[in-house]
């Protein structure tokens, strides 16, 4: 409980394809958050902002970005970017101004603005950038690296195109009663299949989208919260740790392992110790949890996190969702929201979103996608460079 931080509110923009500035997306997000937290913008003392790469100067400085959008109110203010991983990084800055005494409430926010098509390298002519490098050299686009790992699962595990059809119907059917999302249509295997092949074994409906969109947090001490809140939902744990020489599995934009000839393998995977380190800091293991939100960027790869995660052991994913347990009624619901199949990607509001989702169901108010009883919730996403984050939520 000392290391642990309260959430007083949540705010959402939908997720879609607006064609406006993403400050307006997150704005809306951080009103929505404050009207929820009971909290007064002047009241803020601190401002994290998790950055965007696609909108200029202001994206490179968001938190500063959305203070001045809500009026200079004479907060501290930090902007962070770690690729995927860029809102949960904000949230942990916010997390740990608290837990050092700098600050009693905090305002976390992310919101993107991003181009039609699959997201491309930053513009210029940059041979020493590996980002670069991937698209120049190779035409990695992120669906061809989404395709890798998903033809690495069926040669190792014997996944088919039938069990990634099927994270996306799951999916899908999760997200047709959440406002937020952006694809609120629920899909048969036989239309996923039937779906344009993009990066084999991956097709159209496999593979998620760029979508603009804004997440936002009201977090406090829990000093704080007894005088504004009953209960709160609290954050009880953020990882955000590296890969360990040698990594044994390509992570774009590297163009190969790491050599393994002196230095043994480490026993876990990047994603696994991810949220592993989550799991201990919070002092709960897998068998805690009640539903996780997790980085599905294809149908496939949602099948990786369950076992990262701990919920099965290797190889065994395929099974846990044809048994059910990963639906909403299922032992250990994922992606309730309807994860990146129903939204899209919209980088720096992502992980955020999957706080807010995560709060929303241990509080209670998901509607008809509530996962009954839950009272621990984890989130699981990747970025690139080495970044990822896992955040534990417990009511």
């Amino acid at each position: 409980m000392a290391d642990e931080v309260a959430i007083l509110g949540v705010g959402m923009h939908p997720w879609g394809k607006w064609g406006r500035k993403f400050v307006e997306y997150g704005v809306k997000a951080c009103r929505d958050a404050l009207e929820d937290s009971g909290v007064e913008w002047k009241d803020i003392e601190f401002v994290s902002g998790a950055d965007t790469m696609r909108c200029g100067y202001p994206g490179y400085v968001s938190g500063a970005t959305f203070a001045q959008a809500l009026g200079w109110n004479g907060a501290r203010v930090a902007s962070s970017y770690s690729a995927c991983a860029s809102g949960a990084t904000a949230l942990n800055a916010a997390r740990m101004q608290i837990l050092a005494g700098f600050c009693d409430v905090a305002l976390v926010v992310g919101g993107d603005t991003t181009p039609k098509g699959f997201l491309a390298p930053q513009s210029g002519d940059r041979p020493d950038d590996p980002d670069w490098l991937r698209f120049r050299l190779m035409g990695a686009t992120n669906p061809t690296y989404f395709a890798l790992y998903a033809r690495r699962r069926m040669e190792l595990y014997g996944a088919t195109e039938s069990d990634f059809a099927k994270v996306k119907v799951k999916n899908s059917r999760h997200g047709l009663s959440n406002p937020n999302a952006r694809y609120r249509k629920e899909f048969t295997e036989e239309e996923v299949l039937g779906s344009p092949m993009v990066a084999d074994p991956l097709r159209l409906f496999e593979i998620c989208a760029t979508s603009d969109g804004a997440a936002a947090l009201v977090l406090s001490s829990m000093d704080y919260a007894k005088k504004h809140a009953t209960d709160p939902v609290r954050v009880a744990a953020v990882s955000t740790v590296t890969p360990k020489f040698p990594s044994s599995v390509v992570e774009l934009p590297d163009f190969a392992t790491d050599s393994a000839y002196s230095v043994p393998v480490p026993d876990n995977t990047f994603r696994g110790s991810v949220a592993m380190a989550a799991y201990k800091e919070a002092g709960i293991g897998p068998e805690d949890l009640g539903l996780a939100e997790v980085y599905d960027l294809s149908s496939a790869m949602e099948l990786d996190w369950y076992e990262d995660i701990g919920i099965c052991k290797r190889g065994e994913a395929e099974k846990l969702l044809n048994d059910g347990d990963t639906t909403i009624g299922g032992r250990i619901p994922v992606n309730p929201s309807g994860g990146l199949a129903c939204f899209g990607e919209a980088v720096p509001a992502q992980a955020v979103a999957q706080v807010c989702e995560l709060t929303w169901q241990l509080r209670g108010q998901a509607g008809d996608r509530q996962v009954n009883g839950a009272r621990v919730g984890i989130t699981a996403n990747q970025g690139l460079f080495g970044h990822g984050s896992s955040v534990i939520i417990k009511s």
